[in-house]
Parts: structure tokens; sequence; C-alpha cells
């Protein structure tokens, strides 16, 4: 189930609502049974099939997470029951997400007999379930758990806002939150400031998102036949897709959960305004940063510096000031973790070469920090207007590069894009672009100019949103749901008021997304 569908709109979410604050009324474990079900519900209407598998994963490692913490004080007791359990999580999502891959890359190479013709059905959400699951145990090993109750467990998992693509949540953020009476009580502004949020998040992907995703659709579909100004073209377009499809799916999941009385963490926070690679992935998937960060990069980085501490070589700041305390340091746990980031997103080479890109990047930005600003005096540091324009575009150009391997469908195709982008086939006049539409007639000259003109208004359009407007974090501002507090910006009368005015902007937006609801287009993180 979707939550750009209309059975979702007008049937699912009242009837959750509805049944969720009467049995609130009366009891916080029959409103949080009633929530495990939903959402069990709105995983299953997809393939039925998965539910088992969704159930099973939850008792598992809620069975591992209790050995663990009942093995408390034998630490090699507790490790290997850690171990076995972050195997077994890891087995699965490896046989479903890489199976049919390897088997594909063994048969070309001819190591295999076996063909990958019947390819594994990839069920919904299940890197996002599996690695709140390893989490969990991870700090279960940590001793950092205290919340233990099997209800709040399984609704920490399945709470169907954030199943299928996020945030990764944290068991100290949201157990909590379900074990507390008050959170499953009405109030009126749960309802307004999730219904306001999530109705953003709605437009972002109706109405801009997949607006500009035909765009995107065809200049990947023929990479190579792309010169310099269609192949930037296609790859603005995907770039806007993807952030607004994004983004869209983030606002929706806090704002869902703010109807049910939950908060979220905030997981998109205007990530193409960044001026470096770092600031990208402080507010880009936030949540995924914050997850590979504390459970990836900072265990690698640690043991790093214990074996250079045991050598007697320098660590901390003065270690990372020498080329080779900052190749060991910084450059080896960022390839570390940011190739299995991108190995995540999908089994092709290019999913690791978009990983490893982000990985040069931010190697570059470290480095720059520490042999080149780090240096500097305070009062040189100060970056000028301009300079911070500048700063921005050059992320964004980096940012691009490393997503035509994101969305490409192989190497051969991704590079045959970069070549465009290079203009190594020539450069074309904007008006003989061939953007499509599928609507025109082939002798449509008029239509034919207005549709190729269509998708430049697009890009200035969504990049003028991108750079000068406040997100909706800032739009709601004191309102929002996020558990991170949100910093004003934008114009006063962008931010939201619970007001007259207010309500009916968002029922004009409630009335063009379903207006235009022709089709149910999946988000673009469904398939991750």
């Amino acid at each position: 189930m979707l939550f750009n569908s209309l059975l979702f709109l007008l049937l699912f979410l009242p009837v959750a609502l509805l049944v969720h604050y009467l049995l609130g009324a009366r009891s916080l474990r029959a409103a949080a049974a009633w929530l495990c079900l939903t959402s069990f519900v709105f995983y299953g209407w997809w393939n039925p099939q998965f539910v088992a598998l969704l159930a099973g994963s939850i008792a598992f490692n809620y069975v591992v997470s209790q050995l663990i913490l009942s093995f408390k004080g034998r630490t090699m007791l507790q490790t290997l029951t850690t171990a076995l359990g972050v195997a077994a999580d890891l087995g699965l999502l490896l046989h479903y997400k890489y199976f049919a891959a390897l088997l594909g890359f063994l048969h070309e190479l001819g190591l295999s007999s076996a063909s990958p013709a019947g390819s594994v059905i990839l069920p919904l959400g299940i890197s996002f379930f599996t690695f709140t699951q390893i989490g969990y145990l991870l700090d279960c090993r940590a001793g950092i758990v205290s919340e233990r109750s099997p209800l709040s467990y399984v609704l920490f998992v399945t709470f169907f806002p954030h199943l299928i693509a996020g945030p990764i949540l944290h068991h100290k953020e949201m157990m909590p939150q379900f074990a507390q009476r008050e959170n499953y009580r009405f109030k009126a502004e749960n309802l307004s400031v999730g219904g306001m949020l999530f109705v953003i998040g709605l437009a972002k992907k109706v109405l801009l998102a997949d607006a500009i995703a035909p765009y995107a659709d065809a200049g990947f579909a023929d990479p190579g036949s792309l010169r310099f100004w269609a192949a930037w073209g296609a790859s603005l377009s995907y770039a806007l897709q993807l952030y607004f499809d994004f983004s869209g799916y983030s606002d929706m999941a806090l704002g869902l959960a703010k109807m049910f009385g939950i908060r979220f963490p905030l997981n998109f926070n205007s990530p193409y305004k960044a001026s470096s690679i770092i600031d990208f992935w402080a507010r880009w998937h936030i949540t995924l940063t914050r997850y590979l960060t504390a459970y990836l990069y900072y265990p690698v980085a640690m043991a790093v510096s214990r074996g250079r501490t045991g050598r007697g070589q320098p660590v901390g700041a003065a270690g990372v000031a020498t080329v080779d305390g900052f190749a060991a340091m910084i450059v080896l746990p960022t390839a570390f973790t940011m190739g299995l980031a991108g190995i995540w997103h999908g089994a092709g080479l290019q999913y690791l070469v978009f990983g490893l890109l982000h990985a040069g990047y931010l190697s570059v930005n470290h480095a720059w920090r520490i042999f080149v600003a780090g240096r500097k005096p305070a009062a040189a540091r100060q970056t000028r207007a301009a300079t911070r324009v500048a700063c921005v575009l050059l992320t964004f150009v980096a940012v691009l590069v490393a997503q035509v391997f994101f969305r490409a469908d192989g190497m051969h195709d991704a590079v045959a894009l970069l070549e465009g982008l290079a203009g190594l086939r020539g450069f074309e006049s904007i008006a003989a672009l061939p953007w499509p539409d599928a609507a025109l007639a082939p002798g449509d000259a008029w239509r034919m100019l207005a549709g190729r003109h269509l998708q430049l208004f697009y890009l200035l359009a969504l990049l003028a949103i991108v750079w000068l407007a406040p997100n909706a974090h800032q739009i709601l501002g004191r309102w929002s749901p996020a558990l991170a507090r949100a910093q004003p910006g934008g114009w006063s009368v962008l931010r939201w008021r619970p007001t007259p005015g207010w309500v009916a902007v968002m029922l004009v937006l409630l009335f063009l997304c379903l207006a235009n609801l022709h089709q149910e287009a999946r988000f673009l993180y469904f398939q991750f």
C-alpha cells in the first residue's frame, strides 16, 4: 500500500486513526496492538507472503535480544549470541537482495551453471527493518537497552509510517514513546500539524517529483544518445525527482507519525543547500548517516586508533594531521563505510562506485578542513556570500555526478551519460533538445516546442524551490513534529500557524494532489 494511493488516503488512514484513538481512550495495550495489526496489514497489502517473513524476523531478533540481555556479565556468550543474530540478519538480507545478482555474476564468469533467470522477489523495506533490528541487537550487547516490552518492540519495528523506507529509528527514541499512555490520547494539534506536514510531503511527491520523472526516465533510458545539454537535463531531472520523492516521503512519514501522537527524528533537511559534502551527508537521509557512523565508521576508526596507539603512533588531532595518520584514521574508515553504504543501495557495481565516489569526496573535504582551512587563523575562515554560493554549486555538481551511478542501469550506461555531461558527444542547441512528450502528434511543431521548454521550466522552478524556499521543517517551525529543533528560515508569511488560512492552504494542496492521483507511482527508496 502506498501513502499516495486513494485506498490509503480515503480508507486505511481514517479507519486506522479512528480506531486507534477510540482504543487509546480505554487501553494503551489495545491501541498499541491495533497499530501493530494495521502495520502488518499495510505491509502485507503489496505481497501477503512477506508478512510471515517480517513476523519471523521480529520474533527471531526479539528472542536473540533477550538472550543477549540475559547473558549480562558473560562477555563471551553475549558476543557469540550477538554475532550469530547479526549474521542471520545479514544472511537473510544477502539472500533476498544480492543472491540473484551474485548468481548472475558467477554465471557470466563461467563459475556457475545456474542461470539467474528466476530472480528473487525483494521484500519491501527489508533493508530498513533488518538494519533497525541489527542496531537493537548491537545496543543490547553494549548494555544500553532499557525498554524490553515485546509489544513496544514489535511496534518499534513495524510502525507503518517508517516500515518501508525509513527513517531508520533508534530504540531509545521510539520505544519509550510507545510506552507512554499520553501519546495514545486524542489531541487536535497532532492531527492538524501531522496533517499539514503529510500534505506538504504528498504535494512534493505527486505535484513535483512525479511531474519531472518522465524526463529523467527518458534520459536514462538511452544515455548513449545524449549530448551535452540533454545529458545535463536528464541528470538534473533525476536529481530533482529523487530530492522531492524522498523529501516528500520523509515529510509524509513524520506527518503520519505525528497524527498518531509519535515523533520521528528528522531525516531530510535541505541537502542541496549544503556547502560541503560533509554538510550534505548531515542533511541527506540523516538517520542512515547516523546509523552508518555509529555502527560502521566509529568501530573501524576506533580499531585503527587502538592499533596506532599500540605501535606508538600519534592518534587524535595530532595523528590525522599527518599523511599516514589521515589515510589510516579518515580515509580507510570512510571508504569502508561508504563502500558498504553504496552496496546497501543495490547489488550492481555502479552502486559500489557511487559509495566510493562519496568516500573520495568526503576524504577530500576532510583533508581541506584539516590541512588547509584548519591552519588558517580563525578570523580568516569567514566565507563571503559569493564563496558560499560557489561551494553550494560545487557540492551540488559533485552529488549530481555520483547520482548518475545511483540511477543508471549499469556501469556502461553511467559512463555513457558522464561522456554526455562532459560534452564528449558534442553540443546541441537547447531548442533542439529531444525532451519527451508522448502526447504530441509528430507534426505538431508548436506543441513540440512547448513540450521541449516545459522541462526547462520544471527544472528552473524546482531548483528555485530547492535553493530559495524553506523546507517543511522550517515552515512548521516550533510546531514541527521532528525530534530535532527547527531552525527558523524563510519569510514569516510561510511559517505555519493553526489558522483558517493555513487550513485552506492544506485543503487546496490536498485537492490538487487527489486530482493528480491518476496512477500510483512508487517511491524511489522502496527499491532499497
